[in-house]
């Protein structure tokens, strides 16, 4: 009498080639929605961009001592002349043109307004330390 036993552990070929449709399915399904893309993403990434170039122009005026200008337009910004640095469509801008920092450490002092939807992000730029301060409304 033989016995036999199935105590043999792995996957079989069918198993394997329905997990692999399985997870091709899943990518495709990913690939086809395109990147994740929200308006709140957005106007955090821009208002951190616009808040690390004010901190590096008032960075910049006090080692190089001389004057560093960081100016606004509708549809992005650019610290002092250099390429323009642009936004998403869906993030909009108010507030001043330019700031302007110092080589004492002082600014031209003012703040610009982000908004993407109902969120609201404000950048503000104290006149007498050059200090960058970030306030979201709504």
């Amino acid at each position: 009498m033989t016995v036999f036993c199935r105590n043999e552990r792995g996957f079989t070929l069918i198993e394997m080639i329905v997990v692999l449709v399985v997870i091709s399915l899943l990518a495709g399904l990913v690939v086809s929605h395109g990147p994740a893309h929200s308006e709140r993403l957005d106007l955090d990434a821009v208002a951190g961009r616009v808040v690390g170039t004010l901190r590096q122009a008032h960075a910049r005026a006090i080692a190089e001592e001389r004057p560093v200008l960081v100016r606004f337009a509708p549809g992005g910004y650019r610290l002092d002349g250099g390429v323009i640095l642009t936004f998403p469509s869906d993030v909009l801008l108010a507030g001043d043109q330019a700031i302007s920092f110092g080589p004492d450490g002082g600014s031209s002092g003012g703040g610009v307004v982000l908004r993407a939807g109902q969120r609201r992000v404000t950048i503000s730029v104290d006149w007498l330390t050059g200090r960058v301060g970030v306030a979201e409304a709504g």
